[in-house]
């Protein structure tokens, strides 16, 4: 039998808390593919239990190559376009509506090799301060301080990003 977890609020009357982003905020940053990133949940916003961002990507090949995450699961639900998803044995083309869910330690990776844009939300459980992987990746001048080989290596363990 499955049980609910403890009650983390105890108050008797609810509270007015929701928070609303309407569809045409503008993205939280651009990447160089053409692409945008859209902060819909932080980590920071919901105290640590999860992130979701809208990930949109430009007609370019983009995307990162296979790697593990070991304090964090992925999952991704593709919105538009086609995404090739890597599940840890080979490269899914994956459509909107598709899902894929990749838990800690779980190999994976995704691109956009369609020459269309495409576009998907990444959700981050629990939810870790992927703002600053995602700011420095899309920012060439930060992007560019990672070409050496230390610097790199400590920025990606940093940010649980494990490459194989």
């Amino acid at each position: 039998m499955s049980t609910y977890p403890p009650g983390r609020y105890l108050g008797a009357d609810g509270e007015v808390t929701a928070t609303y982003r309407p569809a045409d905020t503008p993205p939280d940053i651009a990447n160089p593919d053409g692409g945008a990133c859209h902060y819909l949940a932080s980590g920071a916003s919901t105290d640590g239990k999860f992130g979701l961002y809208r990930w949109e990507m430009g007609p370019g090949r983009s995307g990162p190559d296979p790697h593990f995450h070991r304090s964090i699961s992925e999952s991704f639900y593709v919105l538009t376009g086609e995404i090739m998803i890597f599940d840890g044995k080979a490269w899914v083309p994956t459509r909107p509506g598709d899902f894929v869910h990749v838990p800690e330690g779980g190999i994976h990776g995704f691109r956009n090799e369609s020459g269309a844009p495409a576009s998907m939300l990444l959700h981050f459980a629990p939810g870790a301060p992927r703002e600053d992987y995602f700011e420095t990746l899309a920012d060439p001048a930060r992007r560019e301080a990672l070409t050496d080989e230390e610097a790199r290596a400590a920025f990606m363990l940093r940010h649980d990003t494990y490459w194989v």
